[in-house]
């Protein structure tokens, strides 16, 4: 029995309401999966216990059981906390007046490895295709890697050679310059997605997904070429509400494994036996 059926009796309820507060608060996709997933693993370590029946002395013992026994990184940890006092602040509507004490994982302290200039040149000239601009953004216009994947086309402005990133980190928006030695081969980029584009629209597939209500309040804006992806996927998905064929951006694995795999020569572990 799995997980989601065995606990369906008393509690399929409450993760929903943790959704749809996620949902209100417009976090992202991948935090209302880890927040759930967490909620989840602690009701399962009390044996199925309702949230509304525990508290402080509940948390601290997950959080301490996450440490000495899972042996988890303290970001892990904090993560997990973060999750519970969403749940009970913003979902049972129950605030915890005293400091959680757990027993804390310990952050280590490692000095960061830094590539030299040419080195991360010798990693970028390799690449070639999309994989190669999303890195050029990345190293030289200091985007994340979701926020450049998740760029739309109207958020380049190649005359004021800016950047617009919209919803970032902490639901933010800021506007950083565009690499000039980037220009010329983006634009060149940007006219085979329209090419692409264009031959969407002819079979009807040309739509993304849109942010918020924005689908309903501009109901052909999804097929518009302003909103399309700066780097979108070589596939389509088809929506699980309306049934519309779609066609998302560049998964983020993508641009991780090209990097990784040329990036691989300056890693400081030695190769591994065959």
């Amino acid at each position: 029995m799995t997980e989601e059926k065995s606990m369906a009796p008393y509690s399929g309820r409450l993760l929903d309401r943790v959704r749809q507060a996620i949902r209100v608060k417009h976090y992202s996709p991948k935090t209302e999966k880890t927040y759930v997933a967490w909620i989840r693993r602690f009701i399962l370590y009390h044996g199925k216990r309702h949230p509304q029946e525990m508290g402080k002395q509940e948390i601290e013992a997950f959080l301490s059981y996450l440490a000495v026994t899972r042996k988890v990184a303290a970001s892990t940890q904090n993560q997990a906390l973060n999750a519970l006092l969403s749940l009970y602040r913003t979902v049972l509507d129950k605030e915890l007046d005293e400091p959680i004490n757990a027993v804390r994982a310990k952050r280590p302290r490692r000095l960061p490895t830094v590539l030299t200039r040419q080195e991360a040149q010798q990693v970028i000239d390799p690449m070639a295709g999309p994989t190669q601009s999303v890195v050029k953004l990345l190293y030289g216009c200091g985007l994340r890697l979701m926020e450049c994947l998740r760029l739309r086309i109207k958020d380049v402005d190649f005359a004021r050679g800016e950047i617009t990133v919209r919803d970032g980190k902490g639901m933010k928006d800021r506007v950083t310059m565009l690499l000039t030695s980037v220009v010329s081969v983006l634009q060149e980029h940007l006219r085979r997605v329209k090419a692409i584009h264009q031959q969407d629209l002819a079979q009807r597939r040309g739509r993304v997904a849109l942010p918020f209500a924005l689908a309903r309040k501009y109901p052909h804006a999804n097929q518009e070429w302003g909103w399309q992806y700066v780097f979108p996927a070589t596939g389509h998905y088809q929506d699980a509400e309306n049934g519309e064929w779609r066609r998302h951006h560049l998964h983020e694995t993508c641009v991780q494994k090209a990097v990784r795999k040329k990036a691989y020569p300056f890693s400081k572990c030695e190769r591994p036996p065959i």
